[in-house]
């Protein structure tokens, strides 16, 4: 009998479709886990206190001032 030798070699485990777009559409489609950041508080610019929220899922950002 012959050998079977593999067509090529993976470096590393493939990551599968689902967990490489995972929580991609819900963020395509406008719904976003917001979480505050704690290392921006005050923004000098605009003078006041400005909480900045990063999306746990897909990395976005955005302010809000008080």
């Amino acid at each position: 009998m012959a050998d079977v030798v593999p067509f090529k070699r993976q470096a590393g485990k493939k990551k599968s479709l689902k967990e490489k777009h995972r929580g991609n559409t819900l963020c395509r489609n406008g719904h976003h886990k917001w979480q505050v950041e704690t290392e921006k508080r005050f923004d000098v610019k605009q003078g006041r206190l400005v909480t900045s929220y990063k999306c746990v899922r897909c990395g976005k950002t955005r302010n809000e001032a008080r």
